[in-house]
This record gives C-alpha cells, structure tokens and sequence, in this order.
C-alpha cells in the first residue's frame, strides 16, 4: 500500500508532466517532437531505475553499525524530500504548466531535438529519483515483493490517469487528490523519521530513552500482516521508544498544521486561485 500510494502519487506528477509538454506540441503543431519527449522520458527513467539498483547494492553490502548509520541517513533524506515535494507542488502547481511551455516552446524555437528531450529528462527525472529513493525507504519496512507489488501497481495507476488527463478527462479532482495522498504522505514520511531515529538509537548516536513504552504484540504483532502494513504505511512499532513516539508526534503535528494553513499571496494566482486547481 505504502509503496503503490508512493508511486501513484509520483507516477501521476511525471505523468502530468509529460501531458503538458505533448499537449503544447500538439497544440502548436509540433507532434514530430513527440519522439523526443519519449526519448527524454525514457532516458530519465532508465537513470532513475540506475539510482534505485545502486541505493539497493550499496546498502546491501553494508553491515553492522555502519549499515544501520547509512539506513537512518537515507530515511531521513527520504523523509525531507518527501516533505519538500509535498509544499513543493501544493505551491507551485499553478506556474508549473506555464514554466514547462516557456522550455519547451524555447527548445522548438530554435530547432533542438536534443533540448526538447532534455526538458522532458530533467523533468521527469526529479521524480524518477525521488521515486527510487522512497521506494528503498519502503522496502526497510516491507518485503522487496510486496514493495515491487505495490510500486507497479501504483505506477499503472499513474499511467493511466495520465492518459485519461491527456485524453481530457476532467473526472478525478486533483485539488482533492494531491491534497489526500498529501496527508497520507506525511503520516507515511513521519514513519520514516520514527524509523530513523530508531536506527539511530541502535547505532549508538541517540540516546534510547524509554527503550520500550509499551508492548502491543498480544494486539498486533509487528511482524503479522496487519502490522507489516501498518509499519509501512504508518510507521507502527509494538515497542515503540518514548523518542520514536516523540517525533512521530512531533512531526505530524508540526507538519500537517503546516500543510493545512491556507496560503499566502505568494502562493495563490491572479484571482487568488488556489494552485492546486491548476
């Protein structure tokens, strides 16, 4: 679940992406660019799938205390990329379709395929990336089946809605959509930093604290199917410390208060129009 709602949510942006800019060709006539938009997308996916393959090997071949000081350390970039993607498109969703069309519009002005291939690769390898990297912080809480199920599944999801918006389908409200998986996100990226800080505590550079609260095998055990996902998507611990607990916590409080203040001018449109209905 945790891994499909991943995928889903930065399937569909990388989806969009790549709608706008073949939109803006047909458009304006230019559908022979359409194979290298497709080149640049590919290209952008293959590097991505690369950064995955090398996060995995790299971490694979670790061990001990180093394995667990390099595991906290790529949870907590996952989690403040997550994090920053999340205010990043809530606030720039409205100007993203007009700064797409300016490069793309610059790159058939001047009659380079390779820049037109280049805007959509930087733009659809932010994602790829940031894709990759959350799917390694899912897989330290998951099987690498269920994580493969999962990110597949969430991918052709993405695919699928974005033909549909491509398509002119207006069904699905994405003020509403980006809003959800935005708060699902932020419950899931708050797991991560409870992850985190408990690798940390295993490697010796946080203090344990209250090493164990409380105890809720008897209820739901962490390693049953129902506590497998609740770890995942949630960042559920039987035993959680009183560390972990604080910054789950703290992080949901702090980060939801955040993402459910209205925005301020900066961050609204002519009008005041919300980004999101972009």
């Amino acid at each position: 679940m945790s891994a499909a709602l991943v995928t889903l949510r930065e399937g569909l942006e990388a989806a969009l992406i790549v709608g706008i800019i073949l939109a803006y060709l047909a458009k304006t006539g230019n559908r022979a660019g359409f194979r290298h938009v497709w080149i640049g997308t590919a290209a952008a996916a293959a590097a991505s799938v690369a950064f995955g393959g090398a996060l995995f090997f790299t971490i694979g071949r670790l061990e001990g205390r180093a394995e667990q000081v390099f595991e906290g350390c790529a949870l907590l970039t996952a989690v403040a990329v997550l994090t920053w993607m999340i205010f990043w498109m809530r606030r720039q969703a409205l100007g993203l379709r007009g700064e797409l069309e300016v490069k793309v519009g610059t790159a058939v002005a001047a009659g380079s395929a390779a820049g037109l291939a280049l805007v959509a690769f930087v733009s659809v390898l932010r994602e790829g990336w940031e894709t990759a990297l959350f799917l390694f912080a899912v897989g330290e809480t998951s099987s690498p089946a269920s994580t493969a199920v999962g990110g597949t599944l969430g991918l052709v999801a993405a695919v699928a809605l974005g033909v549909a918006f491509y398509r002119g389908s207006r069904r699905l409200d994405l003020r509403r959509f980006f809003r959800w998986t935005g708060l699902l996100l932020i419950v899931f990226a708050a797991g991560l930093a409870a992850h985190a800080t408990h690798e940390f505590q295993e490697a010796g550079i946080l203090p344990a604290t209250i090493e164990h609260l409380w105890s809720t095998n008897d209820i739901v055990s962490q390693d049953s199917t129902l506590g497998t996902f609740l770890a995942a998507l949630f960042g559920y611990s039987s035993r959680p410390s009183l560390l972990q607990l604080a910054v789950w916590l703290g992080f949901v409080g702090t980060v939801v208060t955040a993402f459910l203040r209205p925005l301020g001018r900066g961050g609204r449109g002519r009008g005041g129009t919300h980004p999101a209905a972009a």
